[in-house]
């Protein structure tokens, strides 16, 4: 029979087993690999230290596959929740037109991100596109879309917008509905205005729900992968290479898994940094209902 002290231990063992197994071993290998020089194929793993990633900081390539995932993640992460916040604060309301919208809006959400890929890329042919055919109606100039260097990396940023938009959306909405109702009767009373009542009851009591969703959006965002897999693969000119699709690609393309685990290895130490400071920095200003 197992203790009363050691039974809380006993019941969590299976999902510790599991988390090491999947989470906290692939991490140190991960590790382990970034500091040998490997091509899969060989059984032999060479140490070579740090080199992977000296290599890394030396080739012009990565420092633009950073510049890229960088502006990815600003700009996904701003316009995803500024949108779904406005957007939520207008479908807070009952009615059946309200529930459509946000039905609709969510749908994109469940799609699998192939299918919206496959989807956007018809929309954006730069010849038959369904987008340029719709500026044509308005007299305004075709955009080259996904072909040009100078727009296929927001493009790829407008894809991601719309997808996420609704869940978002939806998680906001959530968090409105959680806030008393008391409160905007009083500010009502007191003759506040609509944008003083959003700066100073909505936009505060929201703030658990805005932190939580910037963090997963950053993270997400830092992980793209299958967009660019399917639309760009990188390109053109390395203009959408992003760091997941750089590992993916130096990994199982070239064979070079030492180099693409240090390249693993800075994306991990990347996310945790900027999760770290996020919270430091950030979640004083959190109002926890």
């Amino acid at each position: 029979m197992i203790g009363k002290k050691a039974f809380p231990y006993a019941m969590i063992t299976p999902s510790m087993i599991v988390f090491c197994l999947f989470f906290i071993y692939p991490i140190g290998y991960m590790i382990y690999l970034s500091l040998h020089d490997w091509n899969f194929v060989n059984p032999v793993k060479d140490f070579v230290g740090l080199s992977n990633f000296t290599s890394l900081f030396s080739e012009q390539e990565f420092l633009e596959v950073m510049r890229n995932s960088l502006v990815y993640t600003v700009l996904t992460v701003t316009l995803t929740t500024g949108i779904s916040l406005g957007l939520a604060v207008w479908l807070n309301k009952q009615g059946i037109v309200y529930r459509f919208v946000q039905g609709a809006m969510f749908s994109p959400h469940i799609i699998s991100l192939v299918s919206i890929s496959m989807l956007w890329m018809w929309l954006m042919d730069p010849d038959y596109g369904l987008l340029n055919w719709f500026l044509g109606l308005f007299g305004l100039p075709e955009s080259p879309w996904l072909t040009d260097p100078s727009t296929s990396l927001l493009s790829l940023v407008l894809v991601a917008v719309w997808k996420g938009i609704g869940f978002n959306a939806l998680v906001f909405i959530a968090g409105l509905q959680s806030i008393p109702r008391d409160m905007y009767e009083a500010a009502s009373l007191d003759d506040a205005t609509w944008f003083r009542t959003f700066w100073k009851i909505t936009l505060p009591m929201l703030s658990p729900t805005l932190f939580f969703l910037i963090i997963i959006n950053v993270i997400s965002s830092f992980q793209v992968f299958e967009t660019i897999a399917i639309m760009t693969q990188g390109g053109p000119i390395n203009s959408t290479n992003t760091l997941v699709f750089y590992i993916y690609e130096y990994g199982f393309n070239f064979f070079k898994i030492g180099y693409a685990s240090a390249a693993g290895v800075l994306l991990l130490i990347v996310v945790s940094v900027m999760t770290f400071f996020y919270f430091r920095l950030l979640s004083v200003k959190v109002h926890y209902r």
